[in-house]
């Protein structure tokens, strides 16, 4: 599975953008574009999976279990490579209503790859931590292993580490991610030199991403900012949209609105209002997603 993986796991590609002079003439902006990677095993859920799929082969499992909302798109990867690598797959998803609704893009996606979607109320899904819980899992699923919400855990972040090259801990002051459960944005704090910072825009709104993040890392040169969130997870604006359509249009890279479109639309606005100083190099993760492209909520 190993040698697949690297198969898999090509040359990413970088583009620089080239930002309005009127807005910061001096600072250099990179996207390193993760997206392109894999069409279905998407940007930074690769380096997630990694190490999960390895152990998962190691353990003598043969299904995967993992937990995620309508729009996650650590549900749609996870099928995917579950099917890849012959393993049977279950998705624990948030809302019991979704049930007897048509399914959207990402969930049709997930069970077309061969995931078994189980619907559970909120209230439930608040207990995807909770040993009990998990407890009760393993004996009605006693030949799953189970991935965190996200894919978040030890071995995602060990993977995640491998986003950052030895070149961008020498090319880059600044490097900035969209967050969602943290394990991604750790990974890249951990591989990280002392020197750079780490920027994180938060899908949604709340401080809690800093505890998550805080397990899995000693360094102190992050920030997470939910000043972009546009009112909650899957939420958006007229605005982040338009913002969203303008990029894609002037530099021909693609946007979804819940993860990728929220931290260009903030790292922007950052510019606008000098955040960073003169000459400041910034590399921008592109973590993919693209196929919760359109089903944010207004």
């Amino acid at each position: 599975m190993l040698n697949q993986f690297d198969q898999i796991a090509q040359a990413v590609p970088y583009q620089a953008l080239t930002i309005d002079p009127a807005i910061n003439p001096t600072i250099k902006i990179s996207i390193k574009r993760l997206d392109c990677i894999h069409p279905q095993i998407s940007g930074n859920k690769f380096f997630k999976l990694k190490y999960n799929l390895l152990e998962a082969q190691r353990l003598g499992y043969r299904q995967l279990l993992t937990f995620g909302g309508a729009y996650s798109n650590h549900i749609a990867a996870t099928a995917y490579a579950a099917q890849y690598f012959g393993f049977d797959c279950i998705g624990i998803i948030r809302g019991e209503e979704l049930a007897n609704k048509p399914l959207n893009s990402t969930l049709r996606l997930a069970q077309e790859n061969g995931m078994q979607l189980q619907f559970v109320s909120r209230e439930n899904y608040r207990l995807k931590q909770d040993q009990h819980y998990l407890a009760q899992l393993k004996m009605q699923f006693p030949d799953a292993y189970i991935i965190a919400e996200g894919g978040s855990n030890a071995l995602a972040v060990q993977g995640c580490q491998a986003i950052l090259s030895e070149q961008d801990l020498v090319n880059y002051d600044v490097i900035c991610a969209a967050v969602g459960t943290g394990g991604t944005l750790a990974g890249i704090i951990n591989a990280s030199s002392d020197t750079q910072q780490i920027l994180g825009f938060s899908a949604l709104k709340g401080d809690f991403l800093n505890a998550e993040v805080q397990q899995y890392t000693t360094k102190q040169n992050w920030k997470i900012i939910d000043d972009y969130c546009c009112g909650g997870y899957a939420k958006t604006t007229a605005e982040l949209r338009s913002f969203i359509d303008d990029f894609e249009q002037q530099y021909g890279i693609p946007l979804e609105p819940i993860y990728t479109g929220k931290m260009l639309y903030g790292l922007i606005d950052l510019l606008k209002k000098n955040y960073f100083q003169a000459g400041t190099r910034v590399l921008v993760i592109h973590s993919g997603g693209l196929q919760g492209k359109g089903e944010a909520n207004a």
